[in-house]
């Protein structure tokens, strides 16, 4: 875990799936079924989106641009440990730039599948400035709710 000072972030976010951690898996480590779960999908229907790379797994990419809520920004996956860990480079180009870190990990206890979502990255000027109003966790942790309801979701209908 990222240590926590006036220039870093966490936002963290977990959820219980009752599926096989190879399902839940499958649905971060191929950003093809992003589209079943994302939070940030319905936010413009005209985004346009580019995948690159292998289909899943290291080397994976995924890049959109969309509307003011969408914003655009790409997505790398940098480590895939299967049905154990997925993590991400993370780059926003707008509505601001920042560059982040995310990761899925994914732990199997007794049926069931702990899934927990985090982000960690320097706050940059926008957010120090507006960071005084809101902290990230304020500004993307609801989103990261949402997107874990919906993985809950396509996993359990699996």
């Amino acid at each position: 875990m990222a240590s926590q000072n006036s220039h870093e972030f966490l936002v963290e976010r977990t959820t219980i799936v009752k599926a096989e951690a190879s399902v839940v898996f499958a649905l971060i480590n191929d950003f093809h079924q992003w589209t079943q779960w994302s939070p940030w999908e319905g936010l413009d229907p005209a985004m346009q989106r580019t995948y690159a790379g292998p289909d899943a797994g290291v080397g994976a990419s995924y890049a959109w641009a969309g509307n003011k809520k969408a914003g655009s920004g790409s997505m790398v996956i940098t480590e895939s440990v299967p049905n154990e860990r997925i993590v991400l480079d993370l780059a926003f180009l707008k509505p601001f730039k920042a560059q982040n870190v995310t990761t899925f990990l994914i732990s199997p206890n007794a049926g069931d599948v702990q899934v927990t979502w985090k982000m960690t990255g320097k706050k940059n000027l926008f957010f120090k400035i507006f960071g005084f109003i809101f902290s990230m966790d304020k500004l993307v942790g609801k989103d990261f709710e949402k997107g874990l309801s919906q993985l809950k979701a396509a996993a359990e209908k699996s």
